[in-house]
């Protein structure tokens, strides 16, 4: 009987990796120190993409995210990051909530961290990126029928600066070469921005340092240490 329910917590387990992607890092005690959060593909919103994108569903990583802060067991979150970005709202939404959280989170950027997957990345107490991963930084765009008025531009406006403010407050990165690197035109075909490749988003103050999962897993045990 006992080996019944362990084989059917196991199989819960499993499922829960397939459809969320998350599962935590536990120590032959069974101990849930670290929890891995993976950020893949587009981030979707409130619109439900085709099944054929690779996607992360705010509405699973938000409950994900406040369990993890709710569980004595869980002493720091490991987040990995390789998106193309997505859906801004729920991408700064996502970006809020682990900035908010009271346990220690590292983030670490492989392949790519691009358009919202810049204040994602930002978000944790420290920020790693692999060497040849890229971070594209560019102002927001919309799709679809936009409405040619005053008002869209100051919405479109605003909402850019919430994630630029987003992105100072959690990086080293100073405002006015945030902006350059946004407005660049010599680097995007048919689009303004900027195309960061490992060590660059160093140089620029966007993330704290070059390195790979054992550097971020280091730097994770090491701040859940010399937690007052």
């Amino acid at each position: 009987m006992f080996n019944e329910e362990k084989d059917n917590k196991k199989n819960e387990s499993i499922e829960s990796i397939k459809e969320l992607g998350i599962q935590a890092v536990q120590n032959e005690d069974n101990n849930q120190r670290i929890q891995v959060v993976p950020i893949i593909g587009q981030i979707e919103g409130h619109g439900v993409l085709s099944p054929q994108t690779k996607t992360t569903k705010y509405e699973h990583i938000i409950p994900q995210l406040i369990s993890m802060e709710q569980n004595d067991k869980v002493k720091g979150i490991f987040i990995i990051l390789n998106t193309m970005g997505g859906d801004v709202e729920a991408g700064l939404a996502i970006s809020e909530m682990i900035r908010s959280l009271s346990k220690p989170t590292v983030s670490l950027v492989i392949g790519g961290g691009h358009s919202i997957g810049v204040p994602l990345a930002t978000s944790a107490d420290y920020s790693f990126i692999s060497p040849s991963a890229t971070m594209i930084i560019h102002p927001i765009r919309m799709n679809g029928l936009v409405i040619g008025v005053p008002q869209t531009f100051e919405y479109f406006n605003k909402m850019q600066e919430r994630i630029n403010e987003f992105i100072i407050r959690t990086s080293k990165i100073e405002k006015a070469t945030l902006q350059k690197l946004m407005l660049q035109t010599d680097e995007l075909l048919n689009d303004m921005g900027t195309i960061l490749i490992g060590e660059q988003a160093v140089k620029y103050g966007l993330i704290d340092e070059v390195g790979g999962v054992k550097e971020a897993i280091g730097k994770l045990n090491s701040l859940i240490d010399n937690k007052p």
